[in-house]
């Protein structure tokens, strides 16, 4: 994000709020209708978008507090960890943001090659020889046009978030006309023959999908330093937000009210194409198609600036090694993004030994992305607790925050109740030997690696975690 003189750019609210919206609607809006029916009903999913909207208004609000109460920790995620519980627990977030991120632009490639299968069936779900092939050249031809500097990215991820929310939007409008009460009230409560469970199985079952479509929702604050205003950091996370919500509601309510469930649920993903063919025929699947194709190019763009930003950020800021700070004469972070789409690959090559590689993707993705953003909230609820960065502010301002952030930290932590875990123990996968980083990083600097017994404690339950995952990995399918 800077120009070919190594000046600054500066980005407007419009730019902010695209790329919230670019980081948030990829191509898990568009694989709703199954992703959604598969675990649950019509009204246990729209409970679970309550719950889920609800956790996910207080995270960005508290993105907003923060951008204004803390304006100097402007590295995004990452750095409100670091500010609030040290080195080693700043690091952590930072490693698995960016872990979650390379895990998402798998998932998104992963869904471009399904999508794709429906006409070239060697494809198959997207995790075949074949798809996993393509998809790899497709990854590093986007990395060589990251190289070539980030400004051109930038302007097509924009343009790629306004295409994406057209075709979302339209799909809307044409879905409305076929909309059937009876349809909806059929699908309310679970087809019985889905074994599904109660309620509250169902709401459970379905929150990883409804959170994996708001991660990215800290778009705004992970480039908070390049914003023309810093009030516009708080304003874009919100709208953003609000927006997304709009439409992720309304597309999983008329899918429900236009095909049985039964239906949706064994429908080619992206699922939103079938809907659309039910209501206005084949062309409507070849749009949604398109769409999504689309969609995927500027969420892979946005998600892998966004995963190199925080490497080239947390490198500057003394979190990662030095050499993940370096830039290329195009002024793109180039050690940073080798890194990133060096994982990518990695993970790519893994899903061919999953049994569903989307679904694993996706909850997983989920699961590394919570644990920055409960990192977040408890920054948040530390600094109202105390008091700091309140000075002035009336009480009430104090103890309404308090409770925002408090219930973030429950939010965050019901998320990973729900997910159990499984994808708990895969992220310590990732987490346990990202420590050679963080000693690379402290050694370079001439300081302690570990500052006090907790931290050392950390690491050592993280290790033996990715023990026992490995183990598991051994004797089980990924899927």
């Amino acid at each position: 994000m800077q120009t070919e003189t190594g000046k600054h750019t500066t980005l407007g609210l419009a730019a902010l709020i695209a790329l919230v919206l670019g980081s948030m609607i990829g191509g898990g809006i568009f694989s709703l209708p199954q992703t959604i029916s598969v675990k649950t009903g019509a009204f246990p999913a729209l409970i679970a978008w309550t719950i889920t909207g609800a956790g996910m208004l207080t995270l960005a609000l508290i993105f907003q507090s923060l951008s204004m109460r803390k304006p100097d920790l402007n590295a995004g995620v990452f750095a409100y960890a670091k500010a609030g519980f040290g080195e080693y627990v700043g690091f952590l977030s930072a490693l698995g943001y960016w872990a979650g991120a390379c895990l998402g632009n798998v998932s998104f490639l992963v869904l471009y090659k399904s999508t794709l299968g429906a006409v070239i069936p060697a494809y198959g779900d997207g995790n075949t020889v074949a798809a996993v092939v393509t998809s790899s050249v497709l990854l590093w031809a986007i990395h060589y046009l990251l190289l070539r500097g980030v400004q051109q990215a930038a302007i097509l991820n924009t343009v790629t978030t306004v295409v994406k929310v057209s075709a979302i939007v339209l799909f809307v409008f044409l879905a409305i006309p076929s909309f059937d009460l009876e349809t909806l009230r059929q699908n309310l409560w679970g087809d019985a023959a889905m074994n599904l469970g109660g309620t509250g199985t169902q709401v459970a079952a379905a929150m990883y999908v409804t959170v994996f479509v708001f991660l990215g929702i800290e778009g705004a604050s992970t480039y908070s330093r390049y914003a023309r205003r810093r009030s516009d950091v708080g304003v874009a996370t919100i709208g953003g937000f609000l927006i997304v919500l709009a439409l992720v509601v309304a597309i999983t309510l008329l899918a429900f009210g236009i095909l049985p469930q039964a239906e949706l649920s064994q429908l080619r993903n992206p699922s939103t194409a079938g809907v659309l063919k039910a209501v206005v025929g084949t062309w409507g699947a070849y749009f949604i198609s398109i769409a999504l194709i689309i969609s995927v190019l500027g969420a892979f763009l946005s998600w892998t600036l966004m995963a190199a930003e925080v490497l080239f950020v947390a490198s500057n800021t003394g979190s990662m090694p030095r050499f993940l700070g370096r830039q290329n004469r195009n002024m793109a972070p180039a050690a940073a993004l080798w890194l990133t789409n060096g994982l990518v690959q990695l993970f790519l090559v893994l899903t061919l030994f999953a049994q569903s590689a989307y679904l694993l993707v996706l909850s997983l993705t989920s699961s590394m992305a919570i644990i920055p953003y409960l990192l977040v909230a408890a920054y948040a609820f530390k600094l109202a607790r105390t008091g700091e960065s309140y000075e002035g502010d009336r009480a009430v301002t104090r103890t309404r925050e308090l409770i925002i952030a408090a219930l973030a930290v429950i939010f965050s932590l019901y998320l990973l109740y729900v997910g159990g875990t499984k994808y708990l123990l895969l992220a310590t996968v990732i987490y346990a030997p990202g420590v050679a980083l963080y000693v690379i990083a402290r050694r370079e600097r001439n300081e302690q690696v570990f500052r006090h017994a907790g931290e050392r404690v950390l690491c050592a339950l993280l290790t033996v975690a990715a023990i026992v995952a490995v183990a598991v990995l051994a004797t089980r399918s990924l899927g």
